[in-house]
């Protein structure tokens, strides 16, 4: 098999030199040659544990005549830079690892790709690169957290930090407990947040080897299917299976079916499309609407559900969703197995895969229908609603499958309006939100400050009696994917850029509908009025413009200059 190198080699001596005096040998330079890219490091436990697969996987290509090289480029964790600043960086951070892995992938021309991640930002930075790359590519998911005491997550960490902040709510035991149990294991956190519906994203789109995401990260399975993936690297390099070649417009559908069927984060309605845009492809923010009203609700996932991705993976995980939604989904496309969706869920089917992790769940005392709901008995249609209107005339987005019903539709709520996500946790902790209110976060989205999300916020009116399942969230920024209850983001156009959400006071009022998709401005300090009133109001208050930035420097400038809107992936322009 001829390398794709073979001419640059000759151009220059020192470049086989050069590997070579890193430990490769005559006959390594004469190899295929795949770059094995990971967001290996320290950084969280996600990633602690990534050395392992690549391990695995570098073992593979050797077993079929391949030469890999290892490199890396860290990912960071939005658990560790929640409620301060380092949240600003976290989107922002998977363009720069996206641009990191081209830099590896264009500097000596690989022969092939496999990249490893687990987690929010750095699995989409992945997708995109090999997307931009175009060069044969598997990505290997790192996989799902073991559950925490009593089936809970990491996130207990929201009633824990509120409660830190109120006087007498909380002792030290309860939060030296916390910590020693939140994250008892490398892997994803292990509710269907953004790390592991990105991993779900990865499979369906085609990327993975066949039930690959979210697989338990302290079970054997995980490095057997990262030796896997070493291997068929070696195939899909023979065949010339690239990334263009399973990223087609079909398999973007195919993805969105299976997200809106789990109940996946809505930070994918962000990834998907900057994907699709490495492409060359515009996918639309209405295709999520368009989907969500006709694919059944099957998930039984925390947060829109009870249960945790370790026993999704065990119920057959994004293989048992695609073969139950089998008539709903494109069987032809390519994916990184070398074959279709549809003959690999055949193959699957043959080799007892959706049967055989069944007895795990049995220690849970769990069945399947419990985790993975049958078609004929899914609760509703979808998870994830475009809500339009006055206020987000682009868009903007809610996963109301983790939303109570009351709150499903508002009618004239009164705004309480910050311009920083801070002061509104604040207010929340002070109890200085009233039920029924909808508190306003502005100037949080790309353009005004990287993008972060409000998990913190979110959290703290959960956790909060008195207004739990009455107080609704709108802001132009994000969520965690862990984020429940009424939580409306992406508001596009954002404040920064002029959108109407900059204009909004304090005792306005706010209407929102799931079911018709609208999200308005419906009244005046106070006093109700037509839509059509308050748009004409909107636009006399633009006149006096929008808050300035304050001054900013190195790639936090560079990303906040540049970015799209978040109804076009929020990339770089």
């Amino acid at each position: 098999m001829e390398q794709r190198s073979t001419k640059e080699r000759l151009l220059w001596a020192q470049f086989d030199a050069l590997e070579m005096g890193t430990g490769w040998d005559d006959l390594d330079i004469t190899r295929p040659q795949i770059m094995v890219e990971s967001v290996y490091g320290d950084s969280h436990p996600g990633s602690y544990h990534l050395n392992q697969m690549v391990e695995q996987a570098v073992y593979g290509v050797y077993e079929k005549g391949g030469k890999p090289a290892k490199y890396y480029a860290t990912d960071i964790c939005d658990g560790c830079a929640q409620g301060h600043d380092g949240m600003n960086f976290v989107l922002a951070s998977r363009e720069a690892i996206a641009n990191m892995v081209e830099v590896h992938a264009s500097a000596v021309p690989w022969d092939g790709m496999i990249l490893a991640s687990s987690c929010d930002k750095s699995i989409p930075a992945h997708l995109k690169a090999a997307a931009r790359m175009d060069i044969p590519t598997i990505f290997m998911p790192g996989g799902a957290m073991r559950p925490g005491p009593n089936q809970t997550t990491s996130l207990v960490a929201g009633d824990i930090s509120l409660r830190q902040k109120r006087d007498g709510a909380i002792t030290e035991q309860e939060v030296r407990d916390y910590k020693l149990t939140g994250c008892p294991s490398v892997g994803a956190c292990t509710f269907l947040g953004t790390a592991s519906t990105m991993q779900c994203v990865a499979e369906a789109l085609g990327l993975t080897l066949p039930g690959a995401a979210l697989v338990p990260a302290t079970m054997r399975d995980l490095l057997q299917y990262s030796r896997y993936a070493g291997r068929k690297i070696m195939e899909l390099v023979e065949k010339g299976i690239t990334p263009s070649k399973i990223l087609t417009p079909a398999a973007f559908r195919n993805a969105i079916i299976v997200h809106s069927a789990i109940g996946g984060s809505t930070n994918a309605t962000i990834h998907l499309p900057s994907i699709a845009r490495e492409l060359g492809y515009d996918l639309p923010i209405e295709l999520f609407d368009e989907i969500n009203h006709q694919v059944p609700h099957l998930g039984n996932i925390n947060p829109s559900g009870k249960h945790l991705t370790e026993s999704f993976w065990f119920a057959g995980g994004v293989p048992m969703v695609q073969w139950m939604l089998r008539d709903m989904l494109d069987l032809d496309v390519m994916t990184a197995s070398g074959k279709t969706l549809g003959e690999n869920l055949e193959d699957l089917r043959r080799d007892n895969w959706f049967d055989r992790n069944l007895g795990y769940l049995a220690n849970y005392k769990l069945t399947r229908d419990e985790v993975i709901f049958p078609v004929d008995k899914a609760p509703e249609k979808g998870s994830v609603a475009i809500l339009k209107g006055n206020i987000a005339p682009e868009g903007s987005v809610l996963k109301y499958s983790a939303c109570a019903m009351n709150q499903r539709e508002v009618v004239n709520a009164v705004a309480r309006v910050f311009n920083h996500e801070e002061d509104a946790h604040a207010a929340v902790v002070k109890n200085q939100i009233n039920p029924g209110e909808v508190v306003i976060i502005r100037y949080e989205g790309p353009r005004g400050c990287g993008m972060p999300e409000m998990l913190m916020t979110t959290e703290a009116i959960c956790c909060d009696e008195r207004i739990n399942g009455s107080v609704a969230l709108i802001t132009d920024g994000r969520f965690s994917g862990a984020t429940r209850g009424a939580a409306i983001g992406h508001v596009s156009p954002e404040a920064a850029a002029g959108g109407p959400i900059a204009f909004i006071e304090d005792g306005d009022l706010i209407s929102y509908s799931v079911e018709n998709r609208t999200i308005n401005l419906t009244g005046i300090h106070g006093k109700p009025c037509s839509v059509e009133e308050a748009t004409q109001v909107l636009a006399e208050r633009a006149k006096a413009g929008i808050l300035p930035r304050e001054k900013r420097k190195g790639f936090y400038k560079l990303y906040t200059d540049h970015a799209l809107s978040a109804m076009k992936g929020a990339g770089l322009e």
